[in-house]
């Protein structure tokens, strides 16, 4: 019966063998080669390829006392409280509130325009947003039919720019995330509320904010990782310009590693990333933790 037991067991890990080294290869072999050349000196040029050596913190020290790695962190902070606390979160509320008490039809034809600009590629949309604010394109035409003078809008105001698309292509993923937490309150609360006499503030403020807490929180998580994470669309609105106002961390990395080849140093950067990354979800973690007490 034991031996029986064992080449069950056996069989059962045998069926898992294959995706275990698929892990391996794809998953644990690349973090573990991104440790290895953070705490080296490994470039692409230079005697470096020749010459890889371990340099322990050396460059953790370097982001740490680089002037450029803070302006990033303070471009980072901005574009992800514009973009994602304020811009993702306000607006994917607004529309699925709004959206709530609406027919099928409504609700089918709103959220198909929204999620347009959420499945498009990002390297598309970014495109898209390049024609929308060149001169003479759409928004152009659009302030002047105001009698407003145009602006060049990548080089007059680059960071709000690019935080206004990403708005507009973020916002469909907290509309769907909130449409099913509105979807889950009874709608009995919501008739005792009326018959009371609370108002739709009183309502929105005192009974439904309170009980998507969670669900709020939750959202904010996983916009917070996506945020930090941008790329391609800033990429291609402004490549990190004019200068440096625009360039995040993100975009701080891929200078260090893929423009001046200092692999070491752009792995430390990513690293340092996703400590902030952590960090921040960490902090929402107790604050849910906090809530289911």
């Amino acid at each position: 019966m034991k031996k029986l037991h064992g080449n069950m067991h056996l069989t059962s890990l045998l069926f898992f063998l294959p995706a275990m080294i698929l892990l391996l290869i794809f998953v644990i072999g690349p973090v573990i080669l991104a440790f290895s050349l953070a705490f080296s000196n490994y470039q692409l040029t230079g005697i470096s390829p020749d010459d890889i050596k371990f340099i322990g913190m050396d460059n953790f020290r370097r982001a740490l006392t680089d002037e450029r790695f803070y302006t990033a962190l303070q471009r980072t902070f901005i574009f992800l409280v514009f973009s994602s606390f304020i811009g993702q979160q306000f607006f994917g509320f607004a529309l699925a509130l709004g959206m709530k008490q609406r027919n099928i039809y409504v609700r089918r034809f709103t959220g198909a325009c929204v999620l347009a600009g959420w499945v498009c590629p990002e390297v598309v949309a970014g495109m898209c947003f390049v024609a929308f604010y060149t001169s003479g394109g759409m928004l152009d035409s659009i302030v002047q039919s105001f009698g407003i003078t145009p602006l060049p809008w990548l080089v007059a105001i680059p960071m709000t720019a690019v935080i206004i698309a990403n708005i507009w292509r973020g916002t469909a993923f907290s509309m769907l995330q909130f449409q099913a937490a509105l979807d889950k309150i009874p709608d009995s609360v919501e008739e005792a509320a009326l018959l009371d006499g609370a108002t739709p503030f009183v309502r929105l403020t005192h009974i439904i904010i309170p009980m998507l807490k969670r669900d709020i929180l939750t959202n904010m998580i996983l916009n917070t990782l996506s945020t930090i994470g941008a790329f391609g669309m800033i990429f291609m609105l402004t490549r990190g310009g004019p200068g440096d106002k625009t360039q995040v961390f993100s975009l701080f990395l891929y200078e260090q590693a893929f423009i001046r080849y200092q692999l070491g140093y752009g792995t430390a950067i990513s690293i340092l990333i996703l400590v902030l990354g952590m960090t921040l979800n960490t902090l929402y973690l107790r604050l849910i933790s906090a809530e289911d007490r």
